[in-house]
């Protein structure tokens, strides 16, 4: 929706913004000198799970990704509460309380916010990191024979939903809130080359260069082309912004995305969240099945996650996958990038 009213007006031309909304990447970045930059973020919605603390913890989680999706260093946050007025405060401090400690974690200062009464309860955080200008990964720069890594299993929509319905199993709520309340930053950290490899980055420059000219400037380590976190569009939905940013395809192989416990289940039950379907509806017109990929993996591709893991293109998938599984991310190779053909997206089993 917002997409849709910003493409409308007209465009500010400031050098200094290296990252805008014009390619749905997942933040911003505006450059202050030659070797500093702002990351920003914001991000905030309504509970998912029951516990006031929980939910502080997996907004916070949400609200960091983005930072860290970029390539960033998380510095700042200001808290974001809509809140009912004759409810109960404990419960607005449990919330709080429950994304401080995500955001001490992740060793980002929580420095304000703004609050305003509301019928329903919703939670956020707007992030602020600093980035060196040439060391940023945006969606845009996926390259043919990549392998395509997944950091996190999916699932947390439909079983989010199924919490909501009070349908879910003890054991599927404790799988999703310890995905959700996990943060994206060791995932970040090897990819960075901390703490493993030096990481390759991509000037934003190198970004825009059209896809037959595509470049990579490797710093001794991984050659990561492209870059992003699966959030509110599902798996498919930040693929093919990453294969449309690229012109380029992708084919994925359904059965080794890694699933929540749960998730297959509750769609089974039919636990499944509106924008799921609004996400199948916008996106699956650019995809394919293999005749033997069943349903319930079809429809999973397109759950919207919340505080999801991190989607990576990259020229040295079996060493990626490695170095994040050695540092304690279960990352999975999931397909590999094409050149750019029909379907944009290939699913098989």
């Amino acid at each position: 929706m917002l997409d849709k009213v910003l493409g409308k007006l007209a465009r500010q031309h400031d050098p200094n913004v290296l990252v805008g909304f014009d390619h749905a990447d997942d933040a911003g970045v505006y450059q202050l000198t030659p070797e500093q930059a702002l990351v920003q973020t914001v991000d905030f919605f309504t509970p998912i799970v029951d516990d006031p603390y929980t939910f502080g913890q997996i907004a916070a989680s949400n609200s960091l990704s983005d930072v860290y999706a970029m390539g960033g260093r998380p510095l700042t946050a200001l808290a974001l509460v809509c809140f009912p007025d004759k409810a109960d405060l404990e419960i607005l401090e449990r919330i709080l309380a429950g994304g401080l400690a995500k955001m001490i974690e992740a060793g980002c200062t929580v420095i304000g916010g703004h609050s305003i009464r509301d019928e329903e309860t919703k939670f956020g955080y707007s992030v602020t990191g600093l980035i060196h200008p040439q060391k940023i990964y945006t969606n845009q720069g996926a390259q043919p024979a990549d392998s395509l890594i997944l950091t996190k299993a999916l699932g947390t929509g439909v079983i989010s939903t199924a919490i909501k319905k009070g349908k879910a199993a003890a054991a599927w709520i404790d799988a999703a809130v310890r995905s959700m309340t996990t943060l994206n930053q060791r995932a970040a950290e090897v990819i960075a080359g901390q703490g493993g490899a030096d990481a390759c980055v991509r000037s934003p420059s190198e970004a825009r260069v059209p896809a037959d000219d595509q470049r990579s400037t490797a710093i001794d380590g991984f050659r990561v082309h492209a870059l992003t976190d699966v959030t509110g569009f599902g798996l498919i939905g930040h693929l093919r912004e990453i294969v449309l940013a690229s012109n380029v395809s992708a084919t994925i192989s359904a059965s080794k995305i890694p699933l929540l416990e749960g998730a297959l289940d509750s769609i089974h039950a039919g636990h499944t969240p509106g924008g799921l379907k609004n996400n199948r509806d916008f996106a699956e017109c650019v995809v394919e099945y293999a005749p033997e990929v069943p349903d319930d993996l079809r429809t999973v591709l397109y759950d919207p996650q919340t505080a999801g893991g991190l989607l990576i293109s990259t020229a040295d998938g079996p060493a990626l996958t490695s170095a994040l599984n050695h540092a304690g991310v279960p990352a999975v190779r999931i397909g590999e990038i094409l050149p750019q053909t029909k379907p944009l997206i290939s699913v098989t089993n």
